[in-house]
């Protein structure tokens, strides 16, 4: 799956011109996790994927404007996958349907890395103006975890508990960008691992 296919709204631009794209995406990303925002260098990029450093404005007008569609992608890429996974188990119990949605999260994080790890570890440093365009992606999968947690912990819980609980569930998937070794470490016993702490049995 290409980084265009992955982004479905955005628009499809000739084949040339879209694996160019998904070539700078991809280095940007990667350029973007090791260095961060500040130190990505548009002139070491264009050299990475061969070509010259104005030919990047062909694609991205401004690097505020190619960070905000790498760090996008790191959110859109994790969401339609747990939302999909979600749509295809409808039948399943609260709490069964929150670990399906931290296995879905946690697997294809860690397959997504660089466009992941590049949103986590740049947001808090990235423009205002940046923070502002991914605010709204941002929200949509706020959202999704929202009502799965709301419906597992079912009708007492507050606003704060929903919210507190989203905190700690992407927070412990999202750190094992940091840490996880796919030779020692076992995705699916980390989820189960998690949901068994933060996961009460609904009354």
């Amino acid at each position: 799956m290409t980084v265009s296919s992955a982004n479905p709204r955005t628009p499809n631009p000739k084949p040339k011109a879209a694996a160019a794209r998904d070539q700078i995406l991809t280095h940007a990303a990667r350029m973007m996790r090791a260095r961060g925002y500040a130190d990505m260098s548009l002139r070491e990029l264009a050299a990475e994927v061969g070509m010259k450093a104005g030919s990047l404005y062909y694609h991205f007008p401004s690097k505020e404007a190619l960070a905000t569609d790498v760090m996008r992608l790191g959110v859109e890429i994790v969401s339609d996958a747990v939302q999909a996974g979600l749509e295809d188990a409808p039948d399943l119990p609260p709490r069964a349907r929150m670990a399906r949605a931290m296995q879905i999260h946690l697997e294809t994080l860690l397959s997504a890395s660089d466009f992941s790890s590049a949103h986590i570890r740049c947001y808090p440093f990235v423009p205002l103006t940046v923070q502002s365009e991914l605010k709204s992606v941002r929200k949509k999968y706020d959202k999704i975890w929202s009502a799965l947690i709301e419906q597992h912990l079912g009708p007492k819980a507050t606003p704060t508990d929903i919210r507190y609980l989203r905190y700690a569930i992407i927070g412990a998937l999202n750190w094992s960008l940091e840490w996880f070794d796919p030779a020692h470490d076992d995705a699916a016993v980390y989820v189960t691992s998690v949901a068994d702490r933060l996961l009460r049995e609904s009354p």
